[in-house]
């Protein structure tokens, strides 16, 4: 039987999520009573769990709670609140001086909602993270009794003092318990959006942060059974997945999609987590066949997301598209090909006509879903009717037309037709221009059960439109988002059967819902608060809204929504399913029982002949490898002993077992054998004995004797006075260590009584010498002494399960030529064994190989054992870099030749000890290297606009020249006598022009980038009339009333001339770039100094602004290239892109 590990009592009463307090006992079988008290008392608070939660006065200098906001109770509040209402209350925590508090965490007061004691814990310069962090705890923990969870929903908030509109709120839901007492956001904000004096979260240097939390005081929802009330199951969270929990309830529950999905061919001998269609089937089905909410870990696997992507809140919208893409290219080739197009597919086409010539343009185009505005309008028809409105082109925006140039023209968008499932995605986000900032619009926005886009004759189709098609359509979904514009909580509001009953599918939580729910309070708006202020009635912001809609054309209705049963799966899969879930339910009934057993680890002679010097070399035995026996604990262990029998070929009688303690030098040795009282009792009993040094399983030694026939025999009699000492053989010539079995000594004997013995046990003869050693500790540092042989075994401090390991007596001519003489040495070896990885330094996070070296090892030694691993003859080729081991990432300078004495300096970092190593195989010797420089400089072609990096690699005393004079070598010229000039260029920007003359040795290409260019002719030879100036590309990311330069792209040098103006440089721009005219004609020309802008007009001289000057800060006074930023709906909302990796 192989050995199983239970998990910790509290462990199992947190996965069973008990649905009662230990005061219902009487609702409880007696044993489960028993055992989960026997949890509690075993139970210790944890020690981060300490430091992350209980105020400490050190740390809050000044910030102190405010104001504690709490409706009145009225007895006609009372009487007309539902009963399963939360109780809710707001918390506003002032935090003056705020940037100057230099502690880390920072902790409110604790104030109280529902009975419970809550505070909230922020980071104000970030946890790790260059943002704020903020968390709820619960304060009072250690407190509540045994068991104890509280559901909860809260949103946490950064008030905007200026406009409150502009607050940064985010709201989520969470069970806490004594293992989870705190939940928040790592990221809330941006630390530069947080500091920066221009918006108003920071007035005075005071901050205002809004805490509102909901206490569930009916019942725990966690208990509440999705399956049994609605017949319906949820999907679980894994951090921040909530977007997509809500669009896959969405997709599953239309019908032919799934079918869809299961029709998709998949091999079930594939790991889910690598086959996206593979892990959507498994999904699919468990949401059809389990009792249970669904884990959707396979299916981001399947993704290639990892950890940090599961706690990455992304837009729903983008995720839909990206995954219908990546489906809609996995069915490409097989039985279920164009299904995502016939589902979600529909064309409109955009035509242009130009006013003042004739000119007109028409494209076709598909879409998957639409967008439609909200900010304006008031329901879903307002929206349609801009989204066909005819739109003017001119200004600032006119049309650029084939051989005609900017034109005022008129673009128009109408549909020739509409997919069966329509996706309308609502733009809740959008840019503010005049804040300069992205803002969620909860204007109210009505959505119809039944949607008519036929409407009005038909003002929504093109000509071209298929009139026989009836576009009526049925309200199918609703998503929703709640929060605000740095993320929020996604649900959705689903009718499956498209008629009558709706559900809210809010993660693994899904509840019957009305039609009111469902669209009236999904429209956003304002909504009366139901206490009345002195001004009147008080109205509060809606941050829950519908974000997306999904609506099913009603003539495709009975194909759409079609029956999807096990037929549709296939057999192997399903059979796969099946054997899982079957497998599932054992685990869970192990789980269940296991309060009723325990495991037995049984280790014998036999496990240390097998395991010494292989397996282990310190102690006797690693348990994980032993036999293993899953018992009852009410089982007597008399009754044991026969399964011993039956399992291990010894006859009970004799059986001998002693019982495993660890040691304070932490050490596991046989203490004593078991009384025959104890042997009398149950297994469990014996568990309580050994419960103060091991508490997950039994361990026991089995002691036993062969006689010459290998059978057992009776076991010897064990005196008062004798000890049990184990043995172990170490061959220094082999560099060996075996175990040759077991003694029991008198204690008053001496180590040269037993001499003749063990010379038997090693095979020695009887006359040869022998030095013993007493195995005392291996961490943190060996400890092994010398015995002396004369001395009792009493006064050398021997006791029953010591180890002695012993060897031949050596000549001291013998033992200089060995590397590892004696059994101490040899221990001190193994004791700075560890196992390195290598990983190449331009791929720093594939493993390539591991080998195991002693952290004594000499550079040398470690980099001629690399060598020989990777099959290199010449150890100096190998260049080691050191492993940060707070980044995991390469230290950035690498290890210098011989620059560090022994393995231990290469792996430590502030006191940490990594055990990673990069690795380069160089092509030329590293003290040869080392006597070089090496730069990388990148070059552009005139010819092919092609930007290539080549390295160059001098003695450091060579010039500028000479690296330009091995770069031509290299690169291709626009001619072979055309002269080059080295630049030096950081944040796109030109920080100085190199001297030919200077030397390489003093470049620093760190972190500023070397750029080689072609010198023009026509800055060859620049007299008192020439300017050769700096050009910038740059955004103006500022608003109105500041401006914020960020510049991009690549920079360059102009050369301007006294009698020219704006309009002719810009010729030479554009030509220079190599620009259409109709985005040249975007760009706006500024004169930048010290990041002040002004625009030129065309008929300016430039070289009156840019007069001759010395000062070294030349670079911040050049010719900007203004462009704009292309804004897209939801832009900046979300920090990443969603992505799809296989």
């Amino acid at each position: 039987m192989t050995a199983i590990t239970l998990p910790a009592a509290n462990e199992v009463c947190e996965s069973a999520r008990l649905p009662y307090s230990l005061t219902t006992a009487s609702k409880i079988p007696a044993s489960f009573v028993l055992w989960c008290e026997l949890a509690g008392r075993t139970r210790t608070p944890r020690k981060e769990d300490e430091d992350m939660l209980n105020p400490r006065s050190d740390l809050v200098e000044g910030p102190e709670p405010m104001a504690v906001e709490e409706p009145e109770a009225t007895e006609n509040n009372a009487a007309n609140q539902p009963t399963e209402v939360p109780r809710t209350k707001k918390f506003t925590w002032k935090i003056e001086n705020f940037s100057r508090i230099t502690a880390k965490r920072v902790y409110s007061g604790i104030f109280d909602v529902g009975d419970y004691k809550w505070q909230i814990l922020i980071f104000p310069k970030g946890n790790d993270i260059d943002a704020l962090s903020m968390y709820l705890g619960v304060t009072d923990s250690a407190s509540l009794p045994y068991g104890w969870t509280r559901y909860t929903h809260f949103s946490l908030a950064i008030v905007d003092q200026v406009d409150s509109s502009y607050s940064v709120r985010k709201e989520t839901q969470y069970q806490f318990s004594a293992r989870k007492i705190d939940w928040g956001f790592a990221s809330f904000m941006p630390l530069g959006e947080l500091y920066d004096t221009s918006r108003g979260y920071l007035v005075n240097d005071t901050c205002l942060v809004e805490a509102e939390v909901g206490v569930d005081t009916v019942m725990d929802p966690w208990l509440y059974d999705s399956k049994k009330e609605t017949g319906f199951v949820g999907l679980k969270n894994q951090g921040a997945t909530c977007y997509m929990n809500s669009l896959l309830q969405t997709l599953y529950h239309i019908p032919l999609f799934r079918k869809a999905v299961y029709h998709m061919p998949t091999n079930v001998n594939d790991m889910p987590s690598a086959s996206i269609p593979l892990a959507m089937q498994r999904l699919f089905y468990k949401l059809q066949y389990s009792d249970t909410s669904v884990a959707t870990k396979e299916l981001t696997k399947s993704f290639g997301w990892d950890n940090y992507e599961s706690f990455l809140q992304h837009d729903v919208q983008e995720l839909n598209r990206v995954l219908c893409a990546k489906l809609e290219e996995k069915m490409k080739r097989t039985v279920v090909e164009g299904a995502i197009q016939q589902l979600f597919e529909g064309h409109h086409m955009n035509c242009i006509e130009c006013i003042n010539v004739d000119y007109k343009s028409s494209r076709k185009e598909s879409f998957y879903d639409l967008q439609l505005d909200v900010r304006g309008c008031h329901d879903v028809y307002a929206s349609f009717d801009k989204y066909v409105a005819v739109e003017n082109l001119d200004g600032d925006n006119k049309y650029h037309a084939e051989q005609h140039g900017l034109q005022d023209a008129k673009k128009e968008v109408l549909f020739i037709d509409f997919p069966p499932v329509l996706q309308l995605h609502l733009k809740r986000f959008e840019y503010d221009f005049v804040s300069d900032v992205m803002g969620k619009i909860n204007d109210r926005y009505e959505f119809p059960l039944q949607l008519d886009l036929d409407r009005d004759d038909g003002k929504y189709l093109s000509p071209d439109a298929d009139r026989r098609v009836c576009n009526l359509y049925t309200l199918h979904s609703v998503l929703v988002h709640s929060g605000g514009v740095h993320g929020g909580h996604y649900y959705a509001f689903i009718r499956p059967t498209l008629s009558g009953q709706w559900y809210k599918f809010d993660d693994e939580r899904v509840t019957k819902e009305d039609v009111k729910n469902a669209l009236d309070e999904q429209y956003g708006g304002e909504e009366e608060h139901p206490m009345q202020t002195i001004q009147g009635v008080n109205k509060f912001t809606k941050h829950s809204n519908a974000y997306m809609l999904v609506y099913i054309r009603d003539s495709d209705k009975d194909k759409i929504m079609c029956h999807v049963d096990e037929k549709d799966i296939a057999e192997s899969l399903r059979e796969k399913l099946k054997r899982e879930q079957e497998e599932k339910e054992q685990k869970k009934k192990y789980k269940s029982e296991a309060h009723l057993y325990t495991i037995v680890m049984v280790a014998c002679d036999g496990d240390f002949f097998w395991q010494i010097g292989r397996h282990v070399i310190f102690d006797l035995v690693n348990h994980n490898m032993v036999k293993s026996l899953r018992v009852q604990k009410l089982m007597p262990f008399n009754v044991f002993k026969v399964e011993v029998e039956n399992e291990f070929g010894i006859p009970v009688q004799f059986q001998r077992f002693w019982l495993w303690e660890k040691r304070l030098n932490q050490t596991y040795r046989p203490v004593r054998p078991l009384t025959q009282d104890e042997e009398a009792q149950t297994v469990g009993h014996l568990m309580s004995i050994a419960s103060k040094v091991q508490n997950k399983e039994l361990r026991l030694f089995l002691e036993f004797e062969s006689g010459p026939d290998s059978l057992p025999i009776p076991l010897p009699n064990k005196e008062k006075d004798d000890i049990l000492l184990f043995f172990k053989l170490y061959d220094p010539e082999k560099e060996e260590l075996r175990y040759v079995g077991r003694l029991f000594v008198n204690n008053l004997g001496k180590p040269v009584d037993i001499f003749t013995r063990l010379n038997e046990m090693a095979g020695y003869t009887p006359e040869e010498d022998i030095d013993l050693y007493e195995e005392i500790r291996f961490y943190p540092n060996v400890l092994c002494d010398h015995m002396k042989k004369g001395s009792t075994f009493r006064s050398s401090q021997l006791e029953d399960g010591d180890i002695v390991c012993f060897q031949k007596s050596l000549p001291t001519e013998v033992c200089q030529r060995l590397r590892y003489p004696d059994v101490r040495s040899f221990f001190d070896y193994h004791h700075n064994l560890q196992v390195i990885h290598f990983r190449p330094l331009e791929k720093t996070k594939v493993y390539e190989f591991g080998l195991e070296l002693s952290k004594r090892d000499k550079y040398d030694e470690v980099v001629e054992k690399v060598a020989h691993r990777l099959g290199l003859n010449d150890p100096t080729k190998i260049r080691l870099t050191s492993c940060n081991s707070f980044t995991q990432q390469p230290k950035p300078h690498p290890i210098k030749y011989r620059g560090v004495d022994t393995l231990l300096d290469m792996l430590l970092h502030y006191n940490q000890v990594s055990d990673i190593l990069y690795y380069e195989v160089l092509d030329i010797p590293l003290p040869e290297l080392e006597g070089l420089r090496t730069l990388r400089v990148a070059f552009r072609h005139g010819t092919n606009d092609e930007m290539e990096i080549n390295s160059i690699r001098r003695s450091k005393d060579s010039t500028v020249a000479d690296l330009l004079d091995d770069l031509r070598m290299k690169i291709q010229l626009s001619r072979p006598d055309v002269e080059l000039r080295l630049l030096e260029v950081f944040a796109h920007k030109i920080y100085k022009i190199f001297l030919s003359g200077e030397k390489i040795e003093s470049i620093n290409d760190n972190y500023l980038a070397l750029q080689a260019e072609e010198i023009p002719e026509e800055e060859k030879h620049l007299g008192p009339h020439d300017r050769l100036i700096h050009v910038y590309h740059f955004m103006n990311e500022g608003n109105q009333n500041k401006a914020k330069i960020q510049n991009f792209g690549e920079p360059f040098l102009l050369a301007i001339h006294a009698d020219e103006i704006l309009a002719n440089v810009k010729i030479r721009v554009q030509k220079k770039l190599d620009v259409s005219d109709e985005e040249f004609s975007k760009w706006k020309f500024a004169f930048v100094s010290q990041d002040r802008t002004e625009y030129l007009e065309n008929s300016e001289f430039l070289f009156s602004r840019f007069q001759q000057t010395s000062s070294i800060y030349i670079w911040e006074q050049y010719l900007g290239l203004e462009h704009k930023r292309p804004l897209a709906a939801n832009q900046c909302r979300q920090p990443s892109v969603v992505k799809i990796y296989n």
